[in-house]
């Protein structure tokens, strides 16, 4: 029979929009290793979401497994035959095990003895059979940020599941799960669809098309552009689309239908950041621009139903929003009364982390470690008063009632709030900035006083964290600390900064704790801890850049408090790696480093007993590349650094062929093995080369 295409649908009450594509995600990888693992060959896998469905499509599944022989291994021959020759009580152990006799064991030799094997011959199972078996476990697999129990069961699930439909070709798969029973009716759009049978797995987004669901998220997704496009034309409008709204919304609805709705032009009067994000974050509104980016007292609203009764839609939304608004317009207004310094006295009435104080005592810490900065990076005059008086402020806008409603507006304020108080451009632009990057690929501040703040504002909460042993579990973060470290990364692998290592950071932070008496545990074993937590958001930097992972490994053993050298030290080796003769320059450090490691730590060289010629050209060697190396070090250039080392590989070649370094003399051995431990002192480094991989 011709291959038959695999409908799993999961029918639940509406799931929250910003867990649907990653759930999607979960139960396609989930469902194909299933597949794999049961040896169930398959074509394509297409994936489909609603408010109210998780599905997944495989095509060209196979009727059922290959038969297969196996052959398995049992015990060696000595144990497996008696004295008599006869087989052993361990042999028909053995053959019972396998669901055979001994008349199916046959002896054959395995790695230099003889040993019993069982042959038999395996049926394969009818895929409609394991499915019916094993979906249960698959879905029982999945995991989701939240999720809940209903009626008197014990399982939980993203929320309630109410059908599920099951389909192979035409026949259905009756697996149950979650006390329903799987069939071939599906359920349509809430209101304007209904039941409806699906005659064969091919024919799933037609079915539901005429139930009024449209079930492929792409499809949805570009329903949706489309209809802002029209109204943008017909308009004459700018409709500026946030993916992550756009993504929210697709996922809110079954069926789009994109209207407009307006408001008091009186609200303009509000910073448009502000109307941005009360319709965004509280209505899920697309704004409204005119061409030259100005916002107009318009909103766009996407509905999950058809066209009628648009105009009753629009003006229950329009209603909506105005007391939205007004609710925003007195935040902003009663902002405004309030006075700075008096901002920042509040901040010590709100607690930081359990335990280590206020607010208010993390800004003071902000400012003690600015203070700590300005002679490191030689910042004096205008850009010293900005540093000081912006670390001052910094989070001021956090009493605010408007960041207060609208905690994403963090920083935005602030920069409003701070202008109309009469603080410098450049002072405002760092209370915006210092809360940047706020997310993964977000970008980093620009002006020095944010990117300085940004910077200690992060490491000083990731310390206090470590401090009282607070450090990510798993999926769990909730103090955002892995955030937080990755934005002191980001900040850190500019170049423009490379005087500040990690090393040194930790050492400022912790210091700084320990002075007002906020450190819980000895500062040596904090450190330590963070530098293994910085090393994991390194590595996933490195990653990001697609560096390859031996040479990751290779880094990451080295010197890495140095983020941006770091970036560098990975480009050289991604260029290197690619070189017919880098695999010889690595094969001599290797071999190096190996040897080295025969010898005692704390080794000395002696040039009195320095007997051939290569052993006296190697040391010559290695001071002047040494010398050479430290130079380029300090100025933090890599493909200098790595120049200077490379250097040494012919020598260190030359070296292995004429000088065999474990002599029988051990001073003379020892000697040799100082050569070769110097070297592996000053390539590591760099790096730890023998960590690179070669193809065979």
């Amino acid at each position: 029979m011709p291959n038959r295409d695999w409908l799993l649908e999961i029918g639940v009450e509406e799931m929250p929009a910003r867990f649907v594509s990653g759930s999607l995600a979960q139960l396609k990888e989930k469902m194909l290793k299933w597949l794999d693992e049961h040896h169930i060959s398959y074509g394509v896998a297409e994936t489909f979401a609603t408010p109210r469905r998780l599905s997944i499509r495989v095509r060209d599944v196979v009727e059922g497994q290959a038969d297969v022989e196996e052959e398995v291994r049992g015990p060696a021959k000595r144990i497996a035959v008696g004295a008599d020759g006869g087989w052993s009580k361990a042999a028909e152990g053995f053959a019972r095990k396998q669901g055979l006799t001994t008349a199916d064991l046959v002896l054959e030799e395995f790695k230099g003895e003889t040993y019993v094997f069982a042959r038999r011959h395996v049926k394969g199972r009818a895929t409609l059979e394991l499915l019916t078996e094993g979906v249960p476990a698959v879905l029982s697999s999945l995991t989701f940020p939240k999720s809940m129990r209903w009626g008197n069961r014990r399982l939980r699930f993203i929320r309630p599941v109410r059908w599920l439909v099951g389909l192979f070709g035409e026949e259905v798969v009756p697996f149950s799960f979650a006390g329903v029973t799987a069939g071939n009716v599906t359920r349509g759009h809430r209101f304007l669809g209904g039941e409806a049978t699906i005659p064969v797995a091919d024919q799933y987004e037609s079915v539901l098309k005429n139930e009024a669901v449209m079930v492929d998220v792409e499809a949805r997704r570009e329903a949706i552009r489309s209809q802002l496009a029209v109204l943008e034309e017909e308009q004459g409008w700018k409709i500026p689309i946030d993916e992550d709204l756009l993504e929210e919304v697709t996922h809110l609805v079954e069926i789009p239908t994109a209207l407009y709705g307006s408001f008091d032009e009186a609200y303009l009067e509000l910073p448009a950041s502000v109307l941005i994000t009360t319709m965004r974050e509280h209505q899920r509104y697309f704004p409204v621009e005119d061409a030259k980016g100005k916002l107009l007292p318009f909103f766009i609203t996407v509905r999950n139903g058809d066209e009628h009764s648009l105009d009753q839609v629009a003006r229950g939304n329009e209603k909506v929003l105005s007391a939205r608004l007004a609710d925003a317009r007195f935040f902003f207004e009663e902002d405004k009364k309030l006075k700075i310094e008096t901002a920042v006295d509040k901040l010590n009435h709100v607690v930081f982390f359990e335990g280590l104080g206020t607010i208010g005592d993390h800004v003071r810490r902000i400012r003690a470690l600015s203070e700590a900065l300005l002679d490191r990076l030689d910042i004096t005059g205008e850009a010293q008063q900005t540093l000081l008086r912006a670390a001052d402020i910094c989070k001021f806008d956090g009493s605010t009632y408007m960041v207060n409603e609208f905690p994403e507006l963090s920083g935005v304020m602030g920069r409003v709030y701070a202008t109309q108080a009469g603080e410098t451009e450049e002072v405002a632009e760092a209370i915006e900035e210092h809360y940047y990057p706020r997310f993964a690929g977000d970008r980093s501040p620009r002006g020095t006083a944010g990117i300085l703040i940004s910077l200690l504002d992060k490491l000083d909460a990731v310390a206090a964290a470590f401090s009282l042993g607070i450090q990510p579990t798993g999926s769990q973060d909730p103090y955002s600390l892995r955030r937080r470290a990755a934005g002191v990364i980001q900040i850190l692998a500019d170049p423009a900064w490379k005087n500040l290592t990690l090393s040194f950071l930790f050492d400022l932070a912790l210091d700084q704790l320990e002075k007002d008496g906020w450190l819980k545990r000895p500062a040596e074993e904090v450190k330590e801890e963070l530098t293994a937590f910085f090393e994991l958001r390194l590595k996933a930097l490195l990653q990001e850049e697609g560096v390859r992972y031996d040479i990751i490994d290779a880094l990451l053993t080295g010197d890495s408090t140095t983020p941006s050298l770091l970036l560098d030290k990975a480009r050289v080796l991604a260029q290197e790696v690619e070189k017919d003769d880098f695999k010889l320059v690595v094969e001599g450090f290797s071999r190096a480093a190996n040897l080295a490691e025969k010898g005692e730590a704390g080794l000395t060289i002696n040039r009195d007993l320095l007997e051939a010629w290569a052993e006296r050209e190697l040391l010559a060697t290695i001071r002047k590349s040494s010398e050479a190396f430290t130079e380029r070090e300090a100025r933090q250039d890599a493909q200098g650094m790595f120049q200077e080392i490379s250097k040494l590989a012919p020598v260190i070649h030359r070296f292995f062929d004429e000088v065999l370094v474990m002599d029988e003399n051990p001073e003379i051995r020892n000697n040799r093995l100082a050569l070769l431990q110097q070297i592996d002192e000053l390539v590591s480094r760099f790096a730890l080369f023998k960590k690179i991989v070669f193809a065979s």
